[in-house]
């Protein structure tokens, strides 16, 4: 992987991108496209007008991304990821952290959908991450070392900022939304699993399992950026959940939570 590949997706994006460093950078999963509040959009460029990105494949995922100012906060906002189970490879997983960093953005809130494995969960909860299990062991930063991203051989003491953290809890203290602090345990996807996996995760303490965030969350934390995680548990994990599970049960979680999750991310944004 180079930096070449990133350049043709940064050229792609407006000037007015890189006339100022954004506040926070935010990363929508499944079903968290409407949980945004705008007060001025600065531009918007579809994923599949970003070469080498494309228009996301998987539902729930709006494949837009939306410069925009918020609460006095300039926002820079990836509505949608792409997955490494789509067969796209790294680049387009990670291309909106490498292009916020070309904005100079250092602040990122991850978000996702997520299977809940601890007990105190149900749908409609959320997770505030504050570490992960990377149970495939697939790391962006194998290959050549690309200085731009930070040291060869990364720390990864505390990816999930504790000060941002605090935010998130306060946040939903205030907002009477049920939400634990916990670990997500990243799979690649793009099958569920299976009972006895969830049993096993949740043996080395995992409480929320899904298909992304880990990945994007490696590199932001070798650049050097504050990182926050929120998960939606949109669903019971296998085993755990009494009904077969499928996707369109993620879509429909996040459309019932949608004002919660607008909720968070506007009281998110309002602290920083």
């Amino acid at each position: 992987m180079t930096l070449e590949t990133f350049d043709k997706m940064a050229a792609a994006l407006p000037a007015v991108c890189f006339d100022q460093a954004p506040d926070v950078g935010i990363l929508l999963g499944s079903g968290w496209g409407a949980a945004l509040e705008m007060d001025e959009v600065v531009c918007r460029v579809s994923y599949a007008d970003i070469p080498g990105l494309g228009a996301s494949t998987v539902q729930g995922h709006a494949g837009e991304f939306v410069l925009y100012r918020r609460s006095g906060k300039l926002v820079a906002a990836w509505c949608g990821r792409r997955h490494y189970y789509e067969g796209v490879g790294w680049e387009q997983v990670i291309a909106p952290v490498e292009l916020l960093r070309r904005m100079g953005c250092r602040t990122l809130l991850l978000t996702n959908a997520a299977g809940g494995i601890n007990p105190a969960l149900k749908p409609g909860d959320f997770v505030i991450l504050n570490d992960h299990i990377n149970l495939v062991r697939a790391n962006p930063l194998v290959g050549a070392h690309i200085p731009e991203w930070g040291p060869r051989f990364p720390d990864m003491s505390e990816v999930y900022s504790k000060d941002l953290r605090a935010l998130l809890v306060a946040g939903a203290a205030k907002l009477g939304i049920h939400a634990i602090e916990g670990s997500y345990a990243f799979n690649y996807g793009p099958c569920y699993e299976t009972p006895a996996e969830i049993r096993a995760y949740k043996t080395i303490g995992a409480d929320a399992v899904g298909m992304s965030t880990v990945p994007e969350a490696m590199l932001a934390k070798s650049i050097g950026f504050r990182i926050a995680g929120l998960s939606l548990v949109s669903n019971l994990a296998a085993g755990i959940s009494p009904t077969p599970l499928n996707h369109l049960e993620v879509v429909a979680a996040g459309e019932a939570a949608k004002p919660k999750m607008k909720a968070l991310i506007e009281d998110f944004i309002a602290r920083l």
